[in-house]
C-alpha cells in the first residue's frame, strides 16, 4: 500500500510540443494537473523533471503554473536513472515508493521504471497519467512494466490509497479531482 509519508511523485518530461503530440493529449494533461494537485494537498514531495529543454521545450505551462515553487531536474538520459542528479535527489527524500508520471510511455517512463526497480524502489505507474503518440507503445509498455514488476494504478485509485479512509482531512479537496 502506498503512504503519504513513504511516496513520491516523479513528473517525467511533459514538455512542449512533445506533450500536446500525445494521444488524447488534453485528457492526459487534466489527469496530470489532478495528480499532482492532490499530491501536493497530501504533502507528498514531487520531482519534477525535463528531458533536454533547450530542444523539448519547458514543461506545459498547465503543470510548470502548479509547480513554480521548484525547478524542474534536467536530463540527458532517458531514463531518470541515468543521471545522478536525479538519483541523489530522489536518495535524499528518503522515500522507496515512487509514482510515475509523464511522457512518453514507452521511452523515458518505461526506462526509469526500469532502472529504478533496479534500484529497489518500489514504483507504481499512474497509468491513466502517461502517454505516447501512439496507444499500441503505451500499452505494450505498460504490460512490460507490470512484467518486470512496476505496479499499476490510476490518479483516482492511488490518490484514495493515500488517504486511506474517508475521513482524511483532505478527502473533501481531493475529491473533486477525481470526480
Amino acid at each position: 500500500m502506498l503512504t503519504t509519508n513513504n511516496a513520491v511523485l516523479l513528473l517525467i518530461d511533459v514538455q512542449g510540443k512533445l506533450a500536446r503530440s500525445m494521444a488524447d493529449s488534453p485528457a492526459l494533461i487534466e489527469k496530470l494537473r489532478a495528480l499532482i494537485q492532490g499530491v501536493q494537498h497530501l504533502d507528498l514531495p514531487i520531482l519534477w523533471v525535463e528531458q533536454y529543454p533547450q530542444g523539448l521545450g519547458p514543461t506545459v505551462p498547465e503543470l510548470s503554473e502548479l509547480l513554480g515553487a521548484q525547478a524542474p531536474l534536467t536530463k540527458l538520459s532517458f531514463g531518470c536513472g541515468g543521471e545522478p542528479t536525479i538519483l541523489a535527489a530522489l536518495s535524499a527524500l528518503k522515500r522507496r515508493q515512487v509514482l510515475v508520471c509523464g511522457i512518453e510511455t514507452h521511452v523515458c517512463v518505461y526506462q526509469s521504471v526500469v532502472q529504478l526497480l533496479s534500484e529497489g524502489y518500489q514504483v507504481e505507474v499512474v497509468s491513466d497519467a502517461v502517454g505516447s503518440r501512439q496507444g499500441a507503445d503505451k500499452a505494450m509498455a505498460l504490460a512490460k512494466m507490470a512484467r518486470l514488476g512496476a505496479e499499476l494504478t490510476s490518479v483516482e485509485m492511488c490518490l484514495f490509497e493515500l488517504m486511506g479512509r474517508c475521513d482524511h482531512p483532505q478527502f473533501k479537496r481531493l475529491l473533486p479531482l477525481v470526480k
